[in-house]
């Protein structure tokens, strides 16, 4: 009978069918075919429907209890949604079936193309997980692998001395020295294509003329071999910041997220050369001792031969003992020192030799003295002195305090203080 079944249906109806009494599916289908004849003329004909395939299978579901049957129709049609709206309303038509009262309620109507999208649906959510978290990856790694040879094959041979570098170096504000090819590639390989080679620990002639013109960032092993590096470049080059690797670890071994690190965390050269120079001033320090003391006795020894038993004296001899211990080429160099500083609240921390140890802020200046404590001689800076100040530089053994003004005398501290006035 039926053509169609419910794979190729396009809607499929559901009618509850409730009778007074015990019947057999054959009476119940009887019914439908015979109570609808004629009812919704030719063309909405059961049996010419089903005959045609625009109407499957009646399917009857029943069941009895008590003498009485109950259960469900289900009618599959390919008819449009109209039509088929109509040959579930024309079923509740049906009131007897074989001799018993029957009760038929069009339940709903079933879009089978409904389920069959929301099966598609679910399909595809899941093969797109199965793309993201299988397929992406691989092809994200393939084209990372890819672009990493690319970086490595980007390696170039730079100026005469035919260093290994990247190739922007020619070009870029910014360049980055390491120390051998191997670092070179590990930072073409994360992305960073303006890095230039030392090939050693000798410092080529294109390395020099490079700073010259560039502002340039020295990123080194985190061992002592980084550390004569920077301490070479230093002399020889116009390096601008430096950058170590984590202790023990070699810039080659680095990852990018480490490699970022270290970058963000580089500091100036004048603050390099401090930490640079601490160990190799505390060899020196039981050798100044000695010469400060012997300073000082030939000092106090006139005073307290000259001290009237008054204590007005006490200021002509404090200048004196300031001045004859000041040098025309001292002077000079503190009062320049200080015209620089005027007005950029910086401090220039120096030797025994007049030599600049480091620039800093003289917000910092505090800190920077406590953390070096030994191979400082001299502060010049852009401030007034304190007591704070006065008593950090006692305790770090600094000779002399140069600055724009005091509140401190002289009188009242061993160390030398200079201010702009009496320069």
């Amino acid at each position: 009978m039926g053509k169609i079944g419910l794979v190729t249906a396009k809607y499929i109806i559901h009618v509850n069918i409730s009778i007074e009494g015990t019947v057999d599916r054959p009476d119940v289908i009887g019914a439908i075919f015979g109570q609808t004849e004629g009812l919704l003329g030719s063309d909405l004909e059961l049996r010419e429907l089903q005959r045609n395939g625009k109407i499957g299978r009646i399917e009857v579901n029943l069941k009895t209890t008590a003498g009485k049957a109950s259960g469900e129709i289900i009618i599959p049609s390919s008819l449009d949604k109209t039509e088929t709206a109509i040959i579930a309303a024309a079923l509740e038509t049906i009131e007897r079936i074989g001799p018993c009262n029957a009760n038929i309620k069009a339940k709903s109507i079933e879009d089978v193309r409904i389920s069959k999208r929301n099966s598609v649906i679910e399909r595809a959510k899941s093969l797109l997980k199965e793309l993201t978290h299988t397929t992406l990856p691989d092809t994200q790694e393939i084209t990372e692998e890819v672009s990493k040879s690319v970086r490595m094959m980007e390696i170039v041979d730079f100026g005469t001395d035919k260093l290994a570098a990247g190739p922007a170096v020619k070009d870029a504000d910014e360049i980055i020295i390491v120390e051998g090819r191997a670092d070179v590639l590990t930072l073409l390989k994360n992305g960073f294509k303006n890095c230039i080679a030392l090939n050693g620990t000798s410092v080529p002639k294109t390395i020099v003329e490079l700073t010259k013109t560039k502002t340039v960032t020295v990123f080194v092993d985190g061992d002592r071999g980084g550390d004569l590096i920077i301490r070479e470049l230093k002399a020889v080059a116009e390096i601008d910041f430096v950058v170590k690797a984590p202790d023990g670890k070699e810039v080659e071994e680095l990852t990018k997220k480490e490699i970022n690190k270290a970058l963000r965390s580089k500091v100036a050269i004048e603050q390099a050369a401090l930490e640079l120079k601490t160990p190799s001033k505390n060899s020196r320090t039981p050798t100044r001792a000695p010469a400060r003391t012997t300073t000082k006795a030939p000092i106090r020894a006139p005073v307290r031969s000259i001290t009237k038993p008054t204590a007005r004296p006490r200021e002509p001899l404090s200048k004196p003992r300031y001045e004859s211990k000041l040098s025309k080429k001292d002077t000079e160099t503190y009062t320049k020192m200080l015209d620089d500083l005027m007005g950029t609240r910086g401090a220039y921390i120096l030797d025994e030799e007049q030599n600049v140890l480091g620039k800093v802020p003289t917000s910092e200046l505090n800190t920077t003295v406590k953390n070096l404590k030994t191979g400082i001689n001299t502060i010049v800076f852009d401030g007034v002195i304190d007591r704070d100040l006065i008593n950090i530089a006692e305790r770090s053994d600094i000779k002399n305090i140069v600055a724009m003004d005091s509140k401190i005398s002289r009188t009242q501290t061993k160390i030398k203080i200079l201010t702009k006035k009496t320069l």
